[in-house]
């Protein structure tokens, strides 16, 4: 499979605005963070619409699959193609026939929002909120959580690139056990960040259970899903969890982190 990586879109629009400041208004340009619509096309079928920022599409396209248990490894998919639209973009993916049938067998429509994970689920059963335990070694001996935590803290926001022009992503950092950033990926949603850092660290055969994920967003329960499935022992997050996350962490044996900052956080499972 073939792959261009690399990503010749800002992921953000220069738009014309006017900034008020007390009774004065002046005509400026604001950088304004892409959301479009992205299709994904599985062995020529429409398998789901997502609102995505279009940069990094085919490691979003290659960490979807993986996350949300469309294949079951990276080699089970056999070519990712990005068609760009004049207002939208088609990803056309290739992958096994086990996987292909499989996927048929529980096919879901998920055209929707941005900060949904299950919008237009066909019933409750495809919900999938019963994790396999991940059986990850442990990253951390007592007492050296916090400090891996506030390396990640302290330098999360100098990769932040798209964050800086527009103020409106979310980030998906990977770090090594102690805490030093690797590789981020932003987008408009949180669950497309993870995705698109999953798709590249499953793309450079980066061994998951050897580090965390370290996000900006809250800790959703899909968040917690999608970690879990790939065995990654531990994610952490800047704000809250949900009571849900915390419950299929727990379940899944991934160690759940949130309010990090780099003088504390909380860990819930």
């Amino acid at each position: 499979m073939k792959l261009d990586l690399e990503s010749d879109k800002a992921g953000f629009q220069e738009r014309p605005v006017l900034r008020h400041r007390g009774s004065r208004a002046t005509s400026a340009t604001d950088s304004v963070v892409e959301e479009v619509p992205v299709a994904l096309v599985v062995n020529g079928i429409s398998h789901a619409v997502m609102m995505v920022t279009p940069r990094d599409l085919q490691p979003f396209a290659m960490g979807f699959l993986l996350t949300e248990g469309l294949v079951s490894k990276r080699s089970d998919v056999f070519d990712i193609e990005v068609r760009e639209h004049a207002r939208s973009f088609e990803i056309d993916i290739t992958i096994a026939t086990e996987d292909f049938v499989q996927l048929k067998q529980q096919r879901r429509s998920m055209a929707g929002r941005s900060g949904c994970g299950v919008c237009g689920i066909e019933s409750l059963e495809l919900l999938d909120l019963q994790p396999e335990r991940i059986g990850s070694p442990p990253l951390h001996a007592e007492g050296a959580l916090q400090p891996a935590i506030a390396i990640a803290a302290s330098a999360l926001g100098q990769h932040q690139d798209l964050m800086r022009a527009t103020g409106g992503v979310h980030a998906a950092a990977w770090c090594d056990a102690f805490g030093n950033v690797l590789r981020v990926c932003e987008d408009v949603g949180r669950h497309n960040a993870l995705d698109k850092l999953i798709g590249h660290l499953a793309l450079d055969g980066e061994d998951m259970q050897r580090g965390f994920v370290f996000m900006s967003s809250r800790a959703s329960y899909e968040l917690v899903r999608k970690a879990a499935r790939m065995h990654i022992p531990m994610l952490a997050t800047i704000s809250a969890p949900s009571t849900l996350a915390i419950d299929i962490a727990a379940e899944a044996g991934l160690k759940l982190v949130s309010f990090c900052r780099q003088d504390g956080c909380v860990e819930y499972t």
